[in-house]
């Protein structure tokens, strides 16, 4: 088992990673560790995450009061959000905010990943869906949020970036790089042509793979709320469960990939 130092580590290794990936730019995301009930690990506000070293780390309690800061330090301001996860999910250990590139696009176009076009997307992540916009560092990102803790391991913030959460760092990690790999994988299937989908049969298929290996966390496999309801599961219903009631819906598959298109150009500045 790690020791508290041992963790603050590994999080400076994971800072570098997802700044290494692209993930943030400059001081941006944040990345969390549950050490017991009542004790948490965080990165601080104000510094970049890829050079962070362990006396960066600061320690809160679940109500994100400060335990224990070095001087110059404190919390990340989104230290809500992560405290809400921590609440409503007891299996999860670590969450990891980032602002990926492909995954943010989508969730600046309003579009949640679920589209069934890879095995490994549909097994691990199921889908990912969109919670609607709310100012940074208020309580409205954690009750976006909220509405699909239950239900799936990863997020997109809607205008802000995506958010995931498991068992530990490490996982925490692979599932932003998921997210983000799935997203890349959706929008360059989409400026080649319409990406073939797997059959709702298929989608089934793989779900039986997941229940078979016993795969831990949230997963539409189980908990799909449309499927809880008697309605096609996610990957089949075009992504309703996840839309934000706010986000624009494009009208046609032209349409869409001329709004991803056109917001993937203005990130890159082309």
């Amino acid at each position: 088992m790690q020791n508290e130092y041992e963790i603050k580590k590994e999080m400076c290794e994971i800072g570098k990673r997802v700044y290494m990936r692209g993930m943030v730019a400059a001081n941006d995301g944040n990345f969390s560790v549950k050490l017991n009930d009542h004790e948490f690990l965080c990165t601080p506000t104000g510094v970049s995450k890829g050079f962070m070293t362990p006396e960066y780390i600061c320690k809160v309690d679940e109500n994100g009061n400060v335990i224990q800061a070095n001087k110059g330090f404190k919390p990340s301001s989104e230290i809500k959000m992560h405290m809400r996860v921590y609440k409503e999910r007891p299996d999860v250990n670590a969450v990891v905010h980032a602002h990926p590139l492909y995954a943010t696009t989508f969730a600046i176009c309003g579009i949640p990943l679920t589209e069934p076009i890879m095995p490994e997307a549909v097994i691990a992540l199921g889908c990912v869906p969109i919670a609607k916009y709310g100012r940074p560092s208020t309580m409205e990102i954690p009750d976006a949020v909220s509405e699909y803790l239950q239900y799936f391991d990863a997020v997109l913030l809607e205008n802000h970036g995506a958010l995931s959460y498991s068992d530990s760092l490490l996982n925490a990690y692979h599932k932003m790089e998921s997210v983000e790999f799935y997203a890349q994988l959706l929008y360059q299937s989409k400026m080649l042509g319409e990406p073939q989908t797997f059959s709702p049969q298929q989608v089934e298929d793989l779900y039986e793979i997941r229940r078979q290996f016993g795969m831990k966390g949230k997963h539409p496999a189980n908990l799909c709320p449309n499927a809880k309801a008697g309605k096609p599961s996610c990957h089949s219903c075009s992504g309703s469960c996840g839309k934000s009631t706010a986000a624009p819906v494009a009208a046609d598959d032209a349409d869409l990939v001329a709004s991803i298109t056109k917001k993937v150009m203005e990130q890159l500045g082309l």
